[in-house]
């Protein structure tokens, strides 16, 4: 079948749009209003759909690591888990979030880092679920998702080909909605990391699977490459500013370079166009004007046979085109021409 997912409203295909994720995370400090801000901020900017993370900590940390201490500028609280808590939404938040969504007409979902949190957006009824890079070799998380029936998105940083053809030999039997993201696990990820070349060796290897890039870089021309290379999910984290505390701030996109990022995209799509190569109507103007036609190269009398003396190359290009002239050579008029008339078949014997 060819490579299509849905999600929402939104079906995504190698002839569509790209789908721009706005990766909200954790950026809103835990603020139920500055996520609010930063969903309107995205579909503001054009952006498909919103995201956040979804954990439930205490099932996802050893003891130790969510006890253990964690300071400074980018910390919520004393320890990781304190830190973690803090910045996560329950229910409530999450409904009222997708409810703003709905209104603004992007889609809502987040990524499921556990087991309960897949649970978690299902009940929620999220049009998909993002699965982190972290998590490709979580099968067990995989086929859970997968189980649900909802569209997943799965990035794929940190991984091999053996790892990455794991995963989607665990979810495809379960769930064929699924989008693969080359993605590179560093924080920002500079341009000699990025790898948008496995773009190509994705959509090879998998001719069923939509593919995309998940960036971490700062700039947004590697997501114009990775849609000339075929990438139709763009995801990219979002901020309202790049210097404020936190973890993923200093490489998020501001709005002015989301909306770029928009606009950027669909430019791509329609200078793209269509594979086949044929003259378009908005070239005849220029065509008619440079293109060249055969005509007499002096005066010519009726019934004389045609040599290439007899005949010149000329602008405007409304004739018989040049590479017509051996058709033309050993053929006698029927009538005669003036130099620089036009030679035309319906004159010729």
């Amino acid at each position: 079948m060819p490579r299509n997912i849905t999600i929402g409203e939104n079906q995504i295909t190698d002839s569509a749009d790209a789908y721009v994720i706005a990766e909200i995370g954790h950026n809103h400090g835990g603020d139920v209003e500055k996520a609010a801000e930063l969903i309107r901020m995205a579909a503001e900017s054009g952006a498909s759909a919103a995201k956040l993370q979804k954990r439930d900590n205490k099932a996802l940390f050893t003891k130790a690591m969510y006890n253990e201490p964690y300071t400074g500028r980018n910390s919520f609280g004393p320890t990781y888990g304190a830190h973690r808590e803090a910045v996560e939404f329950g229910f409530d938040e999450y409904r009222q979030l997708a409810e703003l969504s709905r209104e603004l007409g992007i889609d809502f979902f987040s990524t499921a880092f556990d087991f309960p949190s897949v649970d978690f957006l299902a009940e929620l009824g999220v049009p998909a679920i993002k699965i982190a890079s972290g998590d490709l070799t979580n099968t067990p998380l995989l086929a859970h998702a997968a189980k649900t029936g909802i569209p997943l998105i799965v990035s794929t940083g940190g991984a091999d080909m053996e790892e990455v053809r794991r995963a989607v030999d665990t979810i495809a039997p379960l769930n064929y909605q699924l989008a693969l993201l080359q993605c590179t696990a560093a924080y920002p990820a500079t341009p000699d990391v990025l790898n948008l070349s496995v773009i190509n060796t994705y959509r090879e290897e998998f001719p069923d699977v939509v593919v995309g890039l998940s960036g971490h870089d700062v700039e947004t021309e590697s997501s114009v490459i990775a849609y000339t290379l075929g990438a139709r999910v763009i995801e990219k984290h979002v901020t309202m500013d790049r210097t404020l505390p936190g973890s993923d701030h200093h490489f998020s996109l501001e709005a002015n370079h989301l909306r770029e990022l928009v606009d950027s995209l669909e430019r791509t799509r329609r200078s793209l166009g269509s594979p086949e190569k044929r003259q378009l109507p908005v070239e005849a103007p220029a065509l008619r004007k440079m293109a060249k036609k055969l005509v007499a190269a002096r005066d010519l009398s009726a019934g004389q046979v045609l040599t290439v003396e007899d005949i010149a190359i000329k602008s405007p290009g409304d004739g018989l085109r040049p590479y017509l002239l051996d058709e033309v050579i050993g053929r006698p008029l029927l009538a005669p021409l003036v130099a620089d008339d036009a030679i035309q078949f319906d004159n010729l014997g």
